[in-house]
C-alpha cells in the first residue's frame, strides 16, 4: 500500500518532536510538517484550510466542528494544556480582591473565542457567582492593537461585548480603562513591572491544584484537527495518527522523568515531573476521550453557553467514530 501524504502544522512541542522528526512513524502515512507560531497556524487554517492536520485553539475548533456539516473533525490529541487561575490580571486601583468583586466590572480578553477565557468565564459564571451578563466584556489584542475574532459568534442574551481596535489589553489594564484582563500570557505591562497591574490570584498554583483534585478538569487549550475528507477517504488514518502522537508524547514524558536524559536545563524538574505523574494518576498529560471526559464535557458545555459552539456537542461527536476502540492482546 502506498503511503498517504499529509501536511501537518503545529508549534514546536517536545511531546510532538519524535513524530515530527520521524523517530516515531504513523503507519501508512508520510508527512510534511510545518513548524509555525500557533497564532499563524490558527489563522491560516481557520480562514484558508492550508494543511491537512493542524494544531487548533480548542475554542475555535469547537466553533467550527459544531457547524452543520463540518469539514473538520478532531483527534483526541492535545497540543497545549494549562490551568488558568493565573490568567486574571487586575488594575490595583479597581479594588478587586476576590472573584466576586468582578461583578459589575469590565474584563478584556484577546478574543471571545479565546480558550483560556472560555474556561475562566465559565468558572466565574458557575462557581464564583459572576454571571456572563454581570460583566462588561471587551475584546482587543493582548499586547498589540488590531486582533480580530476569527469565528462567528452568537452571544447569549444580556451579554455586552465591546471591541477595541486601536488599543491593547496591556495598555487598557495599565491605564484602568478596563478593570481586569483575562489573558493566556502575562500582558507586557505586567512583565514590565507596572505598579498597578497585578495578578488577582497570586497563589494560582495552589488554587489550580485544588480545583483539579476536586473536578479532574485539566484544561485543554489546543487540540489536533484534521480535514474530514481525509478520514472519509482513509478511515484508518485517524487511529494511526493518534497512535503516533501518543507514542511521541510517551517518549517525551519519559525523558522528562529521567534526570539522566532530561532536555531541559532546570534543577529538580524531573522531581517535579514525578510529582505530577503521581497527582495525575500515572499519566500527567493524557490523550484520549475517556481519560479527559470531565474536561471535554465541561468545555463543550461552556462553549455552547457562551455562544461559540453552534450546539451542545458530546465528546464522541467531535472525534472520529470508534477512534478509541480498545486493542487488547
Amino acid at each position: 500500500m502506498n503511503k498517504i501524504k499529509l501536511t501537518i502544522a503545529t508549534t514546536d512541542y517536545d511531546h510532538f518532536r519524535d513524530f515530527r522528526t520521524g523517530a516515531v512513524q504513523a503507519e501508512g502515512i508520510e508527512h510534511i510538517w510545518l513548524t509555525l507560531g500557533h497564532h499563524e497556524i490558527f489563522s491560516r487554517f481557520t480562514f484558508n484550510r492550508e494543511w491537512d492536520v493542524t494544531e487548533l485553539s480548542f475554542a475555535k475548533f469547537a466553533a467550527q466542528v459544531t457547524r452543520a456539516n463540518p469539514d473538520i473533525i478532531g483527534l483526541p490529541v492535545f497540543a497545549s494544556r494549562l490551568f488558568r487561575f493565573g490568567s486574571f490580571y487586575v488594575n490595583r486601583n479597581s479594588g478587586i480582591k476576590t472573584a466576586a468583586d468582578l461583578k459589575g466590572k469590565s474584563i478584556g480578553s484577546p478574543e471571545w473565542a479565546h480558550t483560556a477565557a472560555v474556561y475562566m468565564r465559565g468558572w466565574l459564571h458557575h462557581e464564583a457567582g459572576v454571571r456572563l451578563e454581570d460583566v462588561h466584556w471587551y475584546q482587543a489584542g493582548a499586547n498589540e492593537a488590531g486582533r480580530i475574532e476569527k469565528v462567528e459568534l452568537n452571544l447569549p442574551p444580556g451579554v455586552t461585548l465591546t471591541r477595541v481596535a486601536d488599543k491593547s489589553l496591556s495598555e487598557m489594564i495599565a491605564s484602568g480603562e478596563i478593570d481586569c484582563a483575562l489573558i493566556a500570557r502575562p500582558p507586557n505591562s505586567f512583565l514590565a513591572g507596572h505598579p498597578d497591574v497585578v495578578r488577582l490570584f497570586p497563589n494560582f498554583p495552589e488554587l489550580e491544584e485544588r480545583h483539579f483534585a476536586r473536578t479532574k478538569v485539566f484544561p485543554i487549550m489546543h487540540v489536533i484537527a484534521i480535514k474530514r475528507e481525509i478520514i472519509e477517504a482513509h478511515p484508518w488514518a485517524a487511529r494511526n495518527l493518534y497512535n503516533a502522537f501518543n507514542e511521541s508524547k510517551r517518549r517525551s514524558v519519559e525523558r522528562l522523568l529521567d534526570p539522566a536524559v532530561s532536555r531541559y536545563p532546570l534543577p529538580w524538574l524531573p522531581t517535579y515531573a514525578r510529582k505530577m505523574r503521581y497527582l495525575f494518576g500515572g499519566d500527567p498529560y493524557p490523550f484520549g476521550i475517556e481519560e479527559n471526559r470531565p474536561t471535554l464535557e465541561l468545555f463543550l458545555q461552556y462553549t455552547f453557553e457562551q455562544g461559540i459552539a453552534h450546539r451542545h456537542a458530546k465528546p464522541e461527536e467531535i472525534f472520529p467514530p470508534g477512534i478509541m476502540a480498545p486493542v487488547k492482546i
